[in-house]
């Protein structure tokens, strides 16, 4: 008889193990959904927004600056959304960036219609705001995964972004000439997409972190976060990964269209390249469970160089296409690695601090790279051709440095080993 309460008390276990693990899984489709849906805005505004820029503005140099601006509001946006949903939890922070999502499609459509380039990069700057809450679906993916499931998690919510890259450069086809007002079709659509997409977040279930007890130890300070080495590496290796891609991908519908392409052709190797970001998501977080996380960056990094040899070689439509689908492969295996890394190096108690601080360094880099890769494609060496091999020739030292951070993670895990 001694034996049915331990019979009881099991099953009651297992049931709240089993229920916890369904319960990570639909979170996980449902982060899948709205990388799919809501982020279809991301290939769209980042198709034609230096087209746009360089319709409106009056120095062509500055034609990717709307795209600066919406990294730059990411970056500003990322401490303080997930301080935000670090109280109110993962649902209101993301309800709220879908409002920012809607709020700058607007304004830049109103920037359109009145043919105004400072209002048209103050809807980009407002933008900004859900590009940075978009940016923690993959850490919300990890909040309520065991760490077998964690990577796997990350990637599938990274994989959601394939149909994002089928969807957006669609919609940029059917609505860029749409209207008498160049573009102004597509931001409409993208005002839809946030409306529609911020239904999904009706389902999702992830707790708030306690709150802190008086005397509990908080974890350690931002200094101390970004001075452990796993963590730092992380962040230099996430910084790198992503932006380079934004500087050549920025870079890319300028250069297609300079080189006597179509925006259309534009909008197909922007799509393949968003493909080759999100399709290999399936099986990423595989890959890193069986060779190590550290490896699967240092492939990320070795793909994104050979983007740039590929890049260096032609101005042909292969050459587009095959250097934007290795610069996708590796920004994947890259960033996906590093925020597996990243994800793993922390306590619950110090996820706000470390996520928030890690999206603000590596967009403020990206804002610094989609600034500069406007100024070296339009201005440096006068013709298409010498633009887009200035860019390309940009990311060797960029890849030296995270290269070396990861060897040198290597070397200081080995010592302590040794030691």
């Amino acid at each position: 008889m001694a034996a049915w309460p331990l019979f009881f008390l099991l099953r009651r276990e297992y049931g709240q193990v089993m229920s916890t693990k369904q319960n990570a899984r639909r979170n996980v489709w449902i982060l899948v959904a709205a990388q799919a849906i809501l982020g279809a805005q991301m290939p769209i505004i980042f198709t034609i927004g230096g087209l746009a820029g360089q319709s409106l503005a009056s120095n062509i140099c500055f034609a990717t600056l709307p795209i600066s601006m919406i990294v730059l509001g990411n970056m500003i946006c990322a401490t303080p959304i997930s301080a935000f949903m670090q109280k109110y939890g993962r649902r209101a922070g993301f309800w709220l960036g879908t409002a920012g999502g809607s709020l700058g499609a607007a304004t830049g459509a109103y920037g359109l219609y009145i043919s105004s380039f400072t209002v048209f990069l103050i809807g980009s700057l407002l933008t900004g705001i859900y590009m940075s809450a978009q940016g923690f679906y993959r850490f919300a993916a990890a909040d309520s995964a065991d760490d077998e499931f964690r990577p796997k998690a990350i990637s599938y919510v990274m994989a959601g972004g394939l149909f994002s890259a089928f969807i957006g450069p669609q919609l940029v086809k059917l609505t860029a000439d749409a209207m008498v007002v160049p573009f102004l079709g597509s931001y409409l659509a993208v005002i839809a997409l946030n409306v529609v997409g911020s239904a999904l977040f009706l389902g999702l279930k992830i707790p708030k972190p306690p709150s802190p007890v008086a005397g509990e130890s908080l974890g350690r300070t931002r200094w101390q976060l970004l001075t452990t080495p796993r963590i730092a590496v992380a962040i230099i290796c996430a910084m790198v990964s992503y932006a380079l891609m934004n500087l050549v991908m920025t870079s890319t519908p300028l250069a297609v269209v300079g080189c006597g392409y179509t925006k259309n052709d534009a909008a197909d190797i922007v799509s393949a390249h968003v493909i080759a970001m999100f399709l290999p998501s399936f099986f990423t977080g595989h890959v890193i469970a069986r060779f190590g996380v550290e490896r699967v960056v240092g492939l990320g990094l070795a793909i994104l160089a050979a983007a740039g040899v590929v890049g260096l070689s032609g101005v042909e439509l292969p050459n587009f296409f095959a250097a934007l689908m290795l610069l996708g492969i590796g920004w994947n295996f890259g960033f996906i690695g590093a925020t597996t890394m990243l994800a793993g190096a922390h306590s619950p108690a110090e996820r706000g601090r470390v996520q928030g601080m890690n999206d603000m360094i590596v967009f403020g880099c990206v804002t610094i790279a989609s600034l500069a890769s406007g100024g070296l494609m339009n201005c440096s060496g006068g013709t298409p051709e010498a633009g887009w091999s200035s860019v390309n020739y940009a990311m060797v030292p960029f890849l030296v440095l995270a290269g070396g951070a990861l060897i040198w993670l290597a070397l200081h895990k080995r010592r302590n080993v040794a030691i």
